[in-house]
């Protein structure tokens, strides 16, 4: 005996694709990235920030006050974590949602 499986795309899957369609190069820009992941960047940020302002860890606490450059090498290497966090995650979900286009289409394309 012989089954023919017959393989077809759900409503939400056919949305999917005609949504990717429409916007995959618009989410591929830096800038949009940056916008989209900005906000865990900046929460991992000020999450980082409390824990080395809180002054639980005194002698940090004490390295910290007592050079005034300190203050800006960590106002950069936050600056520098908000926009890595931002663009890697953007870049990741874009990433995971093309891999998905990809497999939506295969699935379409097949008899």
């Amino acid at each position: 005996m012989f089954y023919f499986c017959v393989i077809m795309l759900t409503e939400d899957e056919k949305k999917f694709i005609a949504y990717w369609e429409v916007n995959r190069l618009r989410r591929k820009k830096t800038f949009k990235q940056l916008s989209v992941g900005l906000p865990l960047g900046a929460l991992i940020t000020i999450a980082i920030f409390i824990n080395i302002f809180s002054g639980w860890y005194k002698r940090a606490d004490m390295v910290i006050r007592s050079g005034s450059s300190l203050i800006l090498v960590l106002v950069i290497a936050a600056l520098l974590i908000v926009v890595f966090t931002a663009v890697f995650s953007a870049r990741h979900q874009w990433d995971i949602n093309e891999q998905r286009y990809r497999e939506f289409l295969a699935k379409k394309d097949q008899p």
